[in-house]
């Protein structure tokens, strides 16, 4: 009832009251949203969840964003400092990916679109590589113009090159050519045997030489590059001033506890030429074989994981891709390392479309999960990333890491060249392994065609835009985790997912005009940057 003034007569709930009922809450009357068990795990739902239908809800903070840990294992036997893995996509890892990754705590797999030969010399140049030595530079020869060196320059995005007799690595050194050397030319049609800085001129070391001994010399002549050669003048390596600021100290890196090379892993099919394939990575050094299927449960799948733990036991082998429970539990029986959780949802994939199979990535990562921790497996969350907060939530429902493609494509470190768009955007190609480009280059049999008289594309090719260097990009992506991880009050991967197993990670889903609202919506226009560079 209420009085003439509009005050309220009811005296019933009086101040003194409302404080004792609430302090009688309950921590379940406190508790918002829902277990991951509770949204995944109901019989009577019948949706598949995405990354972006779910939100992660805060929890208490009590550390700061520095004492998050993302230590995670990519297998039984392999850990990483950085939840990251480059997918063997032949856009996407080669060895200059794989080495920029375990230097950043991840780890790259080196794509299987290659001959053998050149896979292996791929894991051979990763296992070799030291910080801080460019062991192979881009060369160019004498008789190139300052012209085509200008067109080199913008598609590798460097302007510093040595001057070998054909060009090559490991030919004779002639000279080094900078920036300094072409600026100012007005004929663009010179040659570089003109312009360049001879190799007299140049300090050198002999190759042997250790990388503080080559900060030393560089510091002393002030030059910002040092060819690293043999007696008889033969190059060998590149030490760039650069190069050793960025490189000296990589305390996350991804690195074997004895001997301290870098850890790689490489892609391979289920063909029984594979198994050549195996034996020559193995010869090379690869620490971890992905077997590349877009649907793992097959005869073909189950044979190889048996045959190669049989043949080389200490060989970590990442089975996949799956995305239930009984594929999962198949891969474990024959003895999987790991699996690679995904089917469909990549940015460039069409499985699901073409083929009518696949599962929405949060309920597969999930489900999977659930049942390979019981087996002490860890699993790769594999598509379906375009942040670091898909990042988190991957975490977040029980991967190990995430597996990212798209994410990492356009970085520097990426196989291929940048090209312009007629607007002006820096740009690489990017494209999916289904997609008929990358199905004539080989990876046909990762979707069992190659006996098919027509290829099916499962996937497309595109552009994606310049991204800068990996050593700028991951530092980003793992600041974003850090921050993800500890607004949920994780303060390492194993906090967090010990909050999942014990219900105290809370989540909701999310409508669409929910997932508009969590998005940058209500402007005009605006620019997204991602770092500050």
């Amino acid at each position: 009832m209420t009085g003439t003034n509009g005050t309220s007569k009811d005296r019933s709930r009086s101040p003194r009251k409302e404080l004792k009922v609430a302090s009688k809450l309950t921590d379940a009357d406190l508790c918002d949203g829902f277990s991951a068990a509770e949204i995944f795990g109901s019989k009577t739902a019948m949706s598949g969840y995405t990354y972006d239908d779910l939100i992660c809800l805060p929890g208490h903070i009590n550390f700061g964003v520095h004492d998050v840990a993302l230590g995670t294992k990519f297998s039984k036997k392999i850990t990483l400092k950085t939840p990251i893995v480059s997918s063997p996509m032949d856009t996407v890892t080669e060895s200059n990916m794989a080495i920029a990754m375990a230097l950043e705590g991840g780890i790259g797999v080196i794509h299987t679109n290659l001959p053998v030969e050149t896979q292996a010399a791929e894991v051979a140049r990763v296992k070799k590589f030291k910080a801080g030595f460019i062991l192979e530079p881009r060369c160019v020869p004498p008789t190139m113009t300052v012209e085509e060196l200008d067109k080199l320059k913008g598609t590798l995005g460097f302007t510093g090159f040595p001057v070998t007799e054909n060009g090559q690595m490991g030919a004779k050194l002639l000279g080094l050519v900078t920036k300094r050397d072409t600026d100012f030319i007005q004929d663009r049609k010179t040659r570089l045997s003109q312009i360049m800085t001879p190799a007299a001129n140049l300090v050198t070391k002999l190759e042997g030489c250790d990388l503080l001994e080559a900060n030393e010399t560089l510091q002393k002549s002030k030059k910002g590059k040092l060819p690293i050669v043999t007696k008889g003048g033969l190059l060998v390596a590149l030490v760039a001033r650069t190069d050793i600021k960025k490189n000296v100290d990589f305390p996350n890196a991804t690195k074997h506890p004895v001997n301290k090379e870098l850890l790689v892993a490489a892609a391979i099919g289920t063909r029984p030429a594979d198994r050549d394939r195996v034996k020559a990575l193995v010869a090379a050094g690869v620490d971890a074989v992905v077997i590349d299927s877009s649907q793992g449960d097959s005869v073909f799948q189950h044979e190889m994981v048996k045959w190669i733990k049989g043949t080389f036991p200490d060989l970590q082998v990442v089975a996949g891709n799956v995305v239930t429970k009984r594929q999962a539990q198949h891969l474990i029986e024959c003895g999987a390392d790991a699996l690679r959780v995904g089917m469909g949802i990549g940015s460039i994939c069409t499985t699901q479309e073409v083929c009518a199979c696949g599962r929405a990535q949060a309920s597969a990562v999930y489900n999977v999960a659930k049942l390979a921790r019981l087996h002490g497996v860890p699993i790769l969350a594999d598509g379906g990333i375009s942040s670091p907060g898909h990042i988190v939530k991957a975490l977040s429902l029980g991967a190990g890491a995430a597996m990212c493609g798209s994410l990492l494509a356009g970085t520097a470190e990426t196989p291929g060249e940048y090209f312009y768009s007629d607007d002006g955007k820096r740009l690489k190609r990017y494209r999916g392994m289904g997609s008929i480009d990358a199905m004539k280059k080989g990876s046909d049999d990762r979707y069992f065609g190659t006996a098919a008289v027509i290829k099916v594309a499962q996937g497309v090719s595109g552009t994606v835009q310049d991204k800068g260097s990996i050593h700028k990009y991951i530092p980003y992506l793992t600041q974003g985790i850090k921050h993800g991880m500890q607004d949920i009050g994780a303060a390492s991967v194993d906090k967090l997912q010990s909050m999942l197993q014990e219900g105290q990670l809370r989540f909701e889903l999310r409508s669409a005009a929910a997932q508009r609202e969590g998005g940058v919506h209500g402007l005009h226009s605006f620019e997204r940057k991602l770092f500050d560079s």
